[in-house]
């Protein structure tokens, strides 16, 4: 069975931290783009961060850039999100999503294995 598991997500105040995982079983990460969306209530899906996993190369949205690192470890099958300087705007359920793809732009429903989603939530 192909998954994507994301882990990491919860509550933590303004200026806090987090770090989402998203971990793959049933099949490799190595040559897949990893996208990173997130959904507010009432927003459209947004892109937040993707990685080319061949290649490392990572794209940022602009209002994440500078505080937003995605990186991956891929004797762990996994993709990481460091989030720093959170804000009450990054509140969002965010998704991990992944493709074999060796670009990171385009339509989201290209990306065909879905999380299941996990909440951050940035309040105090």
């Amino acid at each position: 069975q192909l998954r994507l598991v994301e882990s990491g997500g919860g509550l933590v105040q303004p200026g806090g931290s987090l770090r989402l995982s998203c971990t793959a079983s049933g099949f490799t990460l190595d040559d897949y783009a990893i996208i990173w969306f997130r959904q507010a209530p009432a927003k459209e899906r947004e892109g937040v961060s993707c990685i080319i996993n061949l290649e490392g190369k990572a794209t940022y949205a602009d209002s994440v850039r500078g505080r937003f690192t995605i990186s991956r470890d891929n004797a762990k099958n996994t993709v990481y999100l460091q989030m720093n300087s959170l804000k009450p705007e990054d509140t969002a359920v965010y998704y991990c999503a992944a493709e074999r793809l060796d670009y990171c732009s385009g339509p989201d429903y290209q990306f065909g294995y879905w999380g299941q989603g996990i909440q951050v939530t940035v309040s105090s």
